[in-house]
């Protein structure tokens, strides 16, 4: 038996640090949208005592977990242990198209179509309201993974309330040579906040925003767009400044480090406009790789299951 679920990368279209909690995660604002970027989890019962083999196919995936260290096994065993069902042998291929460490939450797009594949392969009765609690568990980004659309994210990110959209949103995302430790950065921008340099943000900025998105006009959306952890990615990698100021350049109406980085995420005013500024991005030379998506696109869901 084998099923296949699919889930999709995210830009963070406002990321506000509101300050260290005691736990040592920060408490976060943030307006989450799913992008058209996914990858594709592929679940099979594996022979008793096989254990979780994880594979993962794709771009520079050299650097992503094998084992149980990969976060897609961990869900597994999560959605076990909620089940009640023993450790479980399971056998899960990944095929990425989100950038690996490229802050578009693609470990966590993993976790979200794994939970929900293996809800189908062994016929689970878990509601989705208890996906979600075993999603948090497993990262900040992962319930949002599952819900997909554009949602406002409170606490590390793991609150959700949907934010309603008459938007479609055209991107052209520019990736990175090597990747950003998404611990590192926040450690970074902890350091600016103790020298001055940044400050924390108030959770109730971003009203504009919202509104912005309920009337759907992609120059009024770039105008609000935000990233608090941009001066510490920038920090660690300062050649992320010519990316961002090229695209502008070249006609973006506005540019922004992706979550914790190094992806550098571009709003383009239409189809036309994202295609042909994917094209003139990438003959400039400035990535390694461009890609054109669009959201908001659907949380995991279920492809196929036999």
């Amino acid at each position: 038996m084998t099923s296949i679920c699919v889930a999709p990368g995210k830009v963070n279209l406002s990321l506000r640090i509101l300050g260290l909690r005691p736990d040592g995660y920060h408490d976060i604002s943030t307006v989450f949208h799913a992008v058209s970027l996914t990858d594709e989890v592929r679940v099979t019962r594996g022979g008793p005592g096989a254990g979780r083999v994880v594979t993962t196919m794709g771009e520079r995936v050299e650097s992503v977990p094998s084992g149980d260290a990969n976060i897609a096994a961990r869900a597994a065993l999560a959605l076990a242990r909620v089940a009640g069902m023993d450790d479980p042998d399971v056998t899960i291929d990944i095929i990425k198209a989100i950038p690996v460490a490229a802050g578009m939450a693609g470990g966590s797009a993993d976790a979200a179509a794994t939970l929900v594949a293996l809800r189908a392969l062994w016929g689970l009765a878990t509601t989705d309201d208890e996906l979600t609690g075993i999603a948090a568990s497993l990262g900040s980004d992962v319930p949002f993974s599952l819900l997909g659309g554009t949602a406002k994210g409170t606490g590390r990110g793991e609150i959700l309330t949907p934010v309603l959209t008459a938007a479609t949103l055209h991107w052209v995302v520019a990736l990175s040579e090597g990747e950003l430790s998404t611990p590192e950065v926040y450690a970074a921008w902890d350091r600016l906040a103790e020298s001055g340099h940044v400050v924390a943000s108030s959770a109730d900025v971003d009203g504009p925003l919202l509104a912005a998105l309920r009337h759907g006009d992609p120059r009024e959306i770039a105008r609000h767009l935000v990233n608090d952890l941009e001066p510490a990615a920038l920090s660690l990698r300062p050649s992320l400044r010519g990316v961002l100021d090229m695209g502008l350049e070249l006609g973006a109406l506005a540019g922004m480090v992706s979550g914790s980085g190094p992806t550098c995420v571009f709003l383009a005013e239409s189809r036309d406009a994202a295609i042909n500024l994917a094209a003139e991005l990438a003959g400039a030379g400035v990535a390694r790789g461009v890609r054109h998506a669009v959201g908001p696109a659907p949380g995991a869901r279920l492809v196929l299951s036999r």
